[in-house]
Order: C-alpha cells, then sequence, then structure tokens
C-alpha cells in the first residue's frame, strides 16, 4: 500500500510538473530586449521598455512605419504548445481594408514563425492581430504573403487602454491552417505596423511565454 501511495505521488507531482513547464519569451524586467532584433519594412516603428506599475512593457509607436521586433527561439510544441501574452492598444484605425495590401495595418500584432530554411517558400507563420473591423476569431491569408495567416484575436476600440490576456494553442492551429502537424516553431516577433494607410498607433506588449496548459 505504501508504495501504491509513494507511486500515485510520484505520477502526481510529475504531472504537475509538465503542466507548469513554460518558455519565457519576453523577460524584459531581468534582461530588457537582449536576445530580440528589429526587422523594418517602410521606416522604423519605436520600440521602448517602459516601468508600467513595477512591470516594464514593450511601448511601439509607429507613424506611417512598419517594422517588428523579433527574437530567435525554438519551442516545442507537444510540450509547450499555448503561447500566452499580454497587449494593449491606444487607438484602432477606421475605414481600412485589412483584407487588401492597402489596409494591411494593425495596431498591435503578435507573430509565430516556423522556418522553412533553405526553402524559404515553406516558411510559415500565424499572426494574432488586434484588427479595426474584422470580427473576433475571423481569418484570412495575408495580403501579402499566402504562407502567412492572419487572426483577429481582438477587434475595434471597445477595450482601449485595457491590458488584455490572451492564450492560444499554436499547434492546433498551425495545424488547422496549413494542414500540417508541426513540433516547432523557430520565432516571434510583435509589430505595429502603419506604412500601407500611413496612420498612427501606439501599443505595449509584455509577458509572453509558452506554456503546457
Amino acid at each position: 500500500m505504501k508504495n501504491l501511495r509513494q507511486s500515485l505521488l510520484l505520477l502526481l507531482f510529475t504531472s504537475l510538473a509538465a503542466h507548469a513547464e513554460t518558455v519565457s519569451i519576453s523577460q524584459f524586467d531581468a534582461e530588457g530586449l537582449s536576445g530580440w532584433e528589429q526587422k523594418s519594412f517602410a521606416g522604423e516603428t519605436r520600440y521602448r521598455l517602459i516601468d508600467l506599475n513595477g512591470k516594464k512593457a514593450l511601448k511601439a509607436t509607429s507613424k506611417g512605419s512598419a517594422s517588428g521586433l523579433f527574437k530567435k527561439v525554438r519551442v516545442d510544441l507537444k510540450k509547450t504548445p499555448w503561447l500566452n501574452w499580454k497587449w494593449k492598444i491606444e487607438n484602432s484605425f477606421s475605414g481600412l481594408n485589412e483584407r487588401q495590401k492597402s489596409g494591411d495595418d494593425y495596431p498591435a500584432r503578435i507573430y509565430v514563425v516556423v522556418d522553412g530554411g533553405f526553402f524559404f517558400w515553406k516558411t510559415k507563420a500565424l499572426s494574432y492581430v488586434w484588427s479595426s473591423n474584422q470580427p473576433k476569431e475571423s481569418r484570412w491569408p495575408n495580403a501579402f504573403n499566402g504562407n502567412a495567416r492572419m487572426i483577429a484575436v481582438q477587434s475595434g476600440n471597445e477595450k482601449l487602454g485595457t491590458w488584455i490576456s490572451e492564450k492560444r494553442d499554436i499547434r492546433m492551429e498551425l495545424k488547422k491552417q496549413f494542414g500540417e502537424d508541426f513540433r516547432y516553431i523557430d520565432a516571434v516577433a510583435v509589430m505595429t505596423g502603419t506604412d500601407n494607410a500611413k496612420r498612427e498607433a501606439v501599443a505595449y506588449y509584455r509577458e509572453l511565454f509558452f506554456s503546457g496548459d
């Protein structure tokens, strides 16, 4: 009986440890922007760390520009499939068709990238966006790249200025969008871009990490 109880306790602790496994992406308080690189598409969005209520947050300010911060990190989706993050925006845009190139602007977005390596055309990306007008949970191919799929996680002005916590099953979403069961992702990026419609936007990001549940 004693051995049975010990086995059950060991199983419980092992299960809890597995569920508690996390992979941190944004350790802004401890590491600043170490490991993050900027990639410009049209001008440069300004990214800087600020203090908000005792915690570091990444503030993005875009004025007709489009550049993102990305971090190369290989994440095992079999162990930690859930991407978690917090974000807020100060404004959205009116009069844009986000499904066309002229309207492919978002106050905030999070990219998850599967690198195709030498076969660059095999690179896949999920882009979780704070849409200005598309219904929440709608999905569509990116106007510039069919291998990037847009997913409207938030929409419109109702939650302006409010920190929103998000949690998405990346492994499931990749399989749903591309029909393949990807085990690993290779990079995560944040981007506030307004170059196509020449608008302005301010957004904030923090606490990005992958978790087991």
